[in-house]
């Protein structure tokens, strides 16, 4: 294509290193690359094809935390840039950026057969954030909690498991230990989240801390227990094997599989499987040396004593999801959250606790995580009779995989090409333009124009969502609110930096009046609490105005204000 020579570059950068996954479909890297880092590997992969191709690679996430890499001189200088990220979160914050210094965008994915480009032209085109996909269909929690089918379901349980007992609840502990306003901040909360919130905190510091390895078997175990068989004796308790309905069918038909408790044998593998994973995730949580010796965690397994299970009555089970919805978020009793508040010690006296929440990694088979995952699947699998799934079957839906099919990124990078020519050869008219939509499958292949960008007015004047205002610093607060009024005839209500509001009409006077005659720099500074960095250029302004009539004005252009240099 010639994109990069004749005194052009290409930038390329991921932080990501090779795996031999990866080659199936990214056929710049080799069976020896594994283990080196993309961006390296691509760029010496592409110069040794063609010489002449100026490319330079760099291994940095692109992010609000490298923005003194990319700072709006790096982006400034390129013509365009070209996306291939896999998280919504880093594709919108490019397409902030592109939008904010007005620069071309191709945006593209693939999931198994399926494909998608976008490209995003300045002062034509929507923007990639203008539109969002519809949320994924989530399995009711009625299903997951009490009626799974499917290993699916299962697998979802098992997610949900890991993420509050390893990751949640020790995060609120350790909230608890190092924020002095996290009771404070809980207590504000709706509902009964308060009491719920501050038990789990008890639980975690003080009623089941673990002092040994050993104490963390015997968790284990007792978790063991309650999961799958004192949960599913109190459910058939409620809902016997032969309940029938109100209609006078039987309860347990259809869609509901009628369970049954599993009884804890040392000696089958699963059942272990789950007691070393748990046990040494509770210990990776709090700092415990670990144990994979399965003789000597069975051992151990023989002094605990698990108590016998009576169920009992008046327990409420929700059947439906609106049953489920219609009990929860309550009030919950006052004197119990003041009780549990007196109970729990001070940060002050837990300060030889450490705490160490666990974030889902399904790629490290030596962190117990899959292991976790597939064993507490299958056993819940095990208690409804559903066929049990492989390690690899369960790392594919847990971590929500679909293999990667070289023919469809093939396709979707042609098809992503075809769309820079037009780019590059300046085209101003939004119907040369196509967005694709592809399934290989099908197969489908679809072809849009792009969605033009929406137009607004204020004050008789029309602007779209890649217009801005420009504004050259330094002026004071009071100077800049004058500003607008005069130049532009809108009254600022609210002026906003990110997250930090830095003037509002409901503010109170002296705080307005402390602001009023301070530099915009030095506002931001001050309420944000952080410096200016040293490579900022410019600073974005979000704002609202009335009109002159004093009407709101809807979707106002941002501000850039430009530091002097």
């Amino acid at each position: 294509m010639g994109l990069g020579t004749d005194g052009g570059c290409i930038y390329v950068t991921d932080m990501d290193i090779i795996e031999r996954s990866n080659l199936n479909r990214q056929f710049l890297f080799r069976p020896w690359d594994v283990g080196q880092l993309k961006s390296v590997t691509a760029a010496k992969a592409v110069a040794k094809m063609n010489p002449e191709v100026s490319i330079v690679s760099h291994c940095h996430r692109v992010g609000q935390d490298s923005e003194h890499i990319y700072t709006d001189d790096f982006f400034g200088a390129l013509d365009g840039v070209a996306n291939a990220l896999d998280n919504v979160e880093s594709r919108t914050y490019i397409d902030i950026r592109c939008v904010q210094l007005s620069k071309p965008l191709l945006e593209s994915g693939t999931l198994g057969t399926k494909g998608n480009v976008q490209v995003v032209v300045p002062h034509l085109s929507e923007s990639y954030s203008s539109s969002h996909d519809p949320p994924e269909k989530s399995i009711p929690i009625c299903t997951l909690k009490h009626f799974p089918n499917a290993i699916e379901h299962t697998l979802q349980w098992a997610r949900d498991e890991f993420e509050g007992l390893f990751k949640q609840r020790p995060e609120e502990a350790m909230k608890y230990l190092e924020d002095p306003t996290f009771v404070e901040n809980t207590l504000k909360l709706p509902g009964d989240q308060p009491a719920d919130v501050l038990a789990s905190v008890k639980q975690q510091l003080v009623d089941e801390r673990p002092k040994s390895f050993a104490d963390c078997v015997a968790w284990a175990r007792m978790h063991f227990e309650s999961q799958y068989s004192n949960q599913i004796k109190q459910l058939l308790y409620n809902f016997p094997k032969d309940h029938q309905t109100s209609t006078g069918a039987l309860f347990w038909s259809g869609f509901k599989r009628c369970p049954h408790p599993i009884e804890f044998d040392a000696s089958e593998e699963l059942h272990m499987d789950y007691i070393v994973a748990a046990a040494n995730l509770r210990a990776a949580v709090y700092g415990i040396h670990n144990c994979t010796d399965r003789q000597e965690i069975s051992r151990i397994l023989e002094r605990v004593k698990v108590p016998v299970f009576k169920p009992k009555s008046g327990v409420q089970i929700s059947v439906t999801e609106n049953e489920a919805s219609s009990r929860t978020g309550g009030l919950d009793d006052p004197n119990r959250v003041s009780n549990i508040v007196k109970e729990l010690p001070l940060p002050s006296k837990l300060m030889e606790v450490s705490i160490t929440p666990q974030e889902f990694e399904k790629d490290d088979d030596t962190n117990f995580h899959m292991d976790f995952i597939v064993a507490a699947s299958n056993l819940r699998a095990a208690n409804y009779d559903i066929p049990l799934a492989d390690r690899h079957h369960s790392k594919l839906i847990a971590g929500k995989i679909i293999p990667a099919i070289a023919t469809t990124t093939s396709l979707v990078a042609g098809l992503v090409c075809l769309e820079l020519y037009k780019l590059v050869q300046g085209h101003n008219k939004l119907k040369l333009y196509r967005n694709s939509f592809v399934n290989l499958a099908l197969p489908f292949f679809g072809f849009t124009e792009p969605i033009a960008a929406k137009k607004s007015k204020f004050n008789g004047r029309e602007y779209t969502m890649w217009d801005h205002f420009e504004v050259q610093g330094e002026l004071t607060l009071k100077q800049f609110l004058d500003y607008f009024k005069t130049k532009h005839e809108v009254e600022i209500t609210m002026l906003s930096h990110g997250l930090s509001i830095l003037y509002s009409f409901s503010m109170s006077p002296p705080k307005v009046n402390e602001r009023l005659d301070l530099p915009m720099s030095e506002v931001v500074a001050q309420v944000s609490k952080k410096p200016i960095e040293p490579h900022v250029r410019n600073l974005i302004f979000e704002l609202l105005c009335n009109d002159k009539n004093g009407e709101d004005i809807e979707d106002m252009p941002p501000v850039h204000y430009l530091l002097p240099k």
